[in-house]
């Protein structure tokens, strides 16, 4: 399968160099000039598993108007708020042919995705991969090797002989993939953790592991879902798992799966870049006031959070 990964980012290099080792002819088409000179000067990329065994993968990667193939798939992994921005740069090569998937934080990706490709082309889903960025073209693969699992969804929730394709790469790829039909369901339930673990970790820099030694943690999480729920039945979204399920899902994913990860949100406030909050707590708390629902506890998340993007300022340069 020909493939395209839109953004060398943390988690788009692990899905297309797992994509690549299984076989695929994947590309890399890196709208952020930092990372695309970092890559194209290496020639290559640093991937290490748990911060040890590193070692170099070769790797193509383009700008978006060097490249000019016509991909069967490509992969959006971009931040949220730089979807637009780079699906505009990358339509080009976008073919009548062409399937687009994210599996991003948050939701709103596929709203902009849906301006270049039909609905019927678009694979949307979630990642829980655990992944960090060292530096631009210097990955490190957190857990071992086939950890973590992937959920793929059709926007239209009817599978094709295509998307049937896809999930078979990602198996060969060890990304384990599961297919379902329930399209804002799949995106509500890893938005739920999202919610929980990315913000709190982030706001008390700890890791996931030891988020899950608090001795409330399961109270609070179930707390955070249990709001977040109701925003979404709102929405008629059913549900994939209950608040208790989904809470014993993370403190699972916390204390077993990914106990040194610190999420994607601790790495860009560290980084000082914008974070998608608006897209996680930010996006629950939209949907509850057009549904006249209150969701105090994620508003409150969603102001700590700004309140430390913005108190960045203040601090001095190590």
């Amino acid at each position: 399968m020909k493939i395209a990964v839109i953004g060398a980012g943390a988690m788009g290099l692990r899905y297309g160099i797992l994509l690549q080792e299984a076989g695929n002819d994947v590309d890399f088409v890196e709208p952020w000039k930092p990372s695309y000179d970092a890559i194209k000067k290496q020639n290559v990329v640093y991937v290490s598993r748990d911060g040890k065994n590193r070692q170099l993968i070769n790797v193509s990667v383009y700008q978006p108007n060097e490249y000019q193939t016509e991909p069967d798939l490509a992969i959006l992994f971009v931040k949220q708020m730089e979807s637009d921005h780079a699906m505009a740069a990358c339509k080009h090569f976008l073919g009548n042919n062409t399937y687009v998937l994210t599996n991003q934080n948050g939701i709103g990706s596929v709203d902009v995705i849906e301006k270049y490709v039909p609905q019927q082309h678009i694979i949307a889903g979630t990642a829980f991969v655990a992944t960090v960025l060292n530096h631009p073209g210097d990955v490190n693969f957190m857990g071992n090797k086939g950890a973590g699992h992937t959920h793929l969804v059709n926007v239209t929730e009817k599978p094709d002989d295509f998307t049937k394709q896809v999930v078979n790469e990602f198996q060969k790829a060890g990304l384990n993939p599961t297919l379902l039909t329930n399209y804002m369901g799949t995106l509500w339930d890893k938005m739920m953790l999202n919610a929980v673990i990315n913000t709190i970790c982030t706001m008390m820099d700890i890791t996931m592991g030891q988020y899950a030694t608090f001795s409330q943690a399961s109270e609070l999480s179930e707390e955070l879902i249990q709001e977040g729920t109701k925003v979404a039945e709102g929405d008629g979204v059913k549900m994939l798992k209950t608040p208790e399920e989904m809470a014993a899902v993370i403190q699972r994913e916390s204390s077993s799966v990914n106990p040194l990860h610190r999420p994607s949100m601790y790495q860009d406030m560290v980084n000082n870049r914008p974070t998608e909050v608006e897209y996680i707590n930010g996006y629950i708390l939209k949907r509850a006031k057009v549904h006249g629902l209150d969701a105090p506890k994620h508003e409150l998340l969603v102001k700590l959070v700004h309140l430390t993007e913005e108190m960045r300022r203040y601090k001095q340069p190590q």
